[in-house]
């Protein structure tokens, strides 16, 4: 299955999500995962370059020919991370995508950037069997008194095309930590509540 995480707006974690997941899937389920990183940015590919460099296992070799998605065995979960700075390789991911994952952060600018972003996948997909197109909040704030999320979270479930999933990643140093040390964050402490996270948010899409 390909599964492209993406959205229009920058900021909204993508490659944190595409990168724990990318772990997750390779040591939970214990299947082959090819890592593409279609984002001009590379954060993912510097992340992934790190832990090779430290030694951490699985190591995921990330590719950046957008033309090859979709040239995997059949027992190979794809997961794509996809920037808006490369419109042809984004449209590439869309276009030969499974499935959609939009991570969503809890303000108004994002809600209507996904609004956006659900209009492009139209656009693109015109033909076709239409991905699953599912999203969820990311970088939520962890403070309960604050309604941002839970408004953003309606806002976006009152939308057509788009399936949002309950799970929730916050605001979290673990996940900008996970990065730098090239670890997801359920190896860096499996006790956390990033990792307790990261570990609902896999179990419900694989």
């Amino acid at each position: 299955m390909i599964t492209v995480i993406g959205n229009l707006k920058g900021g909204t974690g993508k490659s944190t999500v595409a990168f724990n997941l990318s772990i997750w899937v390779a040591t939970r389920r214990n299947v082959h995962v090819s890592v593409y990183d279609l984002d001009p940015q590379a954060t993912i590919t510097d992340a992934l370059e790190i832990r090779t460099e430290d030694g951490h296992m699985p190591t995921l070799e990330p590719i950046h020919n957008a033309n090859e998605l979709g040239s995997e065995g059949k027992h190979t979960e794809v997961i794509v991370d996809i920037g808006i700075s490369d419109n042809e390789a984004m449209n590439t991911g869309l276009q030969r995508a499974d499935r959609i994952v939009i991570p969503v952060a809890p303000s108004q600018a994002d809600v209507w950037s996904t609004q956006r972003f659900l209009k492009l996948i139209s656009n693109v997909r015109k033909t076709g069997v239409v991905p699953e197109i599912i999203g969820f909040m990311n970088r939520s704030d962890t403070h309960t008194a604050v309604r941002e999320t839970d408004d953003a979270f309606d806002a976006l479930n009152s939308l057509s095309g788009i399936k949002m999933i309950e799970p929730r990643l916050y605001q979290r140093t673990a996940y900008r930590r996970s990065f730098s040390e090239g670890m997801a964050v359920f190896e860096m402490d499996a006790k956390s509540k990033a990792a307790a996270e990261i570990e609902e948010l896999g179990e419900l899409l694989y």
